[in-house]
């Protein structure tokens, strides 16, 4: 047996939407069960995100930190965000994020992984990219707001963010999830067999 997650979707008799919020919402669903039953699923409805693990020619990662209120931390992250338009380009998404919050482009962009951050409560699909050959972006630099108004930048070594994941001090799911893809792929087949930026992503389809 391929070991390869699969398409599938149960049979739903209602459902319901008790909570619509600016940018997620809250659905229940009356799930029938293999065996007849019927149950009651609540998941969060996301819109899905991507992700940029940026690698300059030092080895070194672009983080930011930024206050996350629901955890109550402050955490070091990549670069990220929501997929605000249906059938966004998921590429075009992530290079505008990297511009926005880093002020930065890239030349080389590769598909890194792709996740689904809490399947068991909630439906978001996160693309994590790879992007190489990395410069300041051209223009002014975004007028950032709110949480990323204090945000920090800084370029840290790979091996430095591996310790830091196995150690417990870094937690951002992206982060954590890009990293160790990164250090695997790395070991593995190297970079430049990774996906093209463009490679076809089922859960969040897009336009060309």
């Amino acid at each position: 047996m391929a070991i390869k997650d699969t398409a599938e979707e149960w049979e739903v008799r209602a459902t319901d939407t008790p909570f619509v919020g600016n940018k997620t919402s809250v659905r229940t669903d009356d799930v029938v069960m293999p065996d007849g039953s019927v149950v009651h699923r609540d998941y969060q409805v996301h819109p899905g995100s991507v992700a940029v693990l940026a690698l300059d020619d030092t080895g070194r990662v672009l983080v930011i930190r930024q206050y996350r209120h629901p955890v109550r931390q402050k955490l070091w992250e990549i670069p990220a965000g929501l997929l605000d338009v249906p059938g966004e380009n998921p590429l075009h998404a992530a290079q505008r994020e990297l511009y926005e919050e880093a002020h930065v482009k890239a030349e080389d962009w590769r598909v890194l992984t792709d996740v689904y951050t809490t399947p068991g409560g909630c439906d978001e699909a996160v693309r994590i990219f790879l992007a190489r050959g990395l410069s300041e972006a051209d223009g002014r630099r975004y007028e950032v707001e709110d949480e990323e108004a204090d945000m920090e930048l800084a370029r840290v070594p790979v091996d430095e963010l591996v310790r830091g994941v196995l150690a417990g001090d870094l937690h951002n799911n992206c982060l954590v999830v890009g990293v160790l893809s990164l250090v695997a792929a790395l070991s593995g087949d190297g970079l430049d067999a990774l996906r093209p930026a463009e490679a076809p992503w089922p859960a969040r389809p897009f336009e060309p």
